[in-house]
């Protein structure tokens, strides 16, 4: 666990965290975890399955959770035990519960399953999410690449991909870094899919001296 202002991160593998700050605890795109506390807001970046997992988001949800996620995402998620599903596209901003949840895009620009043919097209609208929770301001990139919308986000916290092959490289991630300009960084989407903990240290070798880069355990 890291705790940042009043704010704590919990790395549950993949994708997922859990950030509790403000009275609410909210997950970032629950998948493959063992349950948890009730979620107050639950953001899924997309809705491709290691992100959005509905018997994932069963696990932790309550007639009081409300879910942001992307159009294509919501019917997904029809049948759950959810107060609401807000759905948001590219450059929206929504307050839930009080908190500020603004979608950013989320798009590849060099990762193919066939030529021409990007993992995540930017037309699909899959976005990351900057969210506002006990005055801490975090990132949370989804499944991207460097990207232009990255520039001057200025987030305290941002969470962010360093696998390769559907998402940013250890080595395209460091230089992100030099866009997004946050205070800490948290590197994420290995250790499930694809990735493993050395492209973690990678990340955190090449990184710039101004950000503190900080490796999570993966709990449950």
């Amino acid at each position: 666990m890291f705790k940042y202002g009043e704010v704590e991160f919990s790395w549950l593998g993949h994708d997922c965290f859990k950030v509790k700050g403000g009275g609410l605890t909210l997950y970032f795109d629950p998948y493959q975890i063992a349950g948890g506390e009730p979620a107050d807001l639950i953001l899924i970046t997309h809705e491709h399955f290691d992100h959005l997992s509905p018997s994932d988001v069963a696990k932790i949800s309550t007639s009081e959770t409300v879910v942001v996620t992307i159009p294509a995402g919501k019917p997904q998620l029809s049948g759950l035990n959810l107060k609401e599903v807000v759905t948001v596209k590219p450059g929206e901003e929504v307050e839930v519960k009080g908190v500020k949840v603004k979608a950013v895009p989320a798009y590849n620009v060099n990762k193919f399953r066939s030529p021409g043919v990007p993992f995540h097209p930017k037309d699909e609208g899959k976005v990351g999410f900057l969210v506002t929770l006990a005055n801490v301001k975090i990132y949370h990139a989804g499944d991207t690449d460097m990207i232009p919308e990255m520039e001057d986000l200025k987030p305290d916290v941002a969470l962010i991909p360093v696998s390769g092959t559907y998402v940013m490289t250890a080595e395209e991630a460091a230089e992100a870094l030099k866009l997004i300009k946050p205070k800490v960084a948290i590197p994420m989407h290995y250790g499930a899919i694809v990735g493993s903990r050395e492209d973690a240290e990678k990340f955190k070798e090449l990184a710039p001296g101004k950000v503190q880069v900080v490796i999570l355990e993966k709990e449950q």
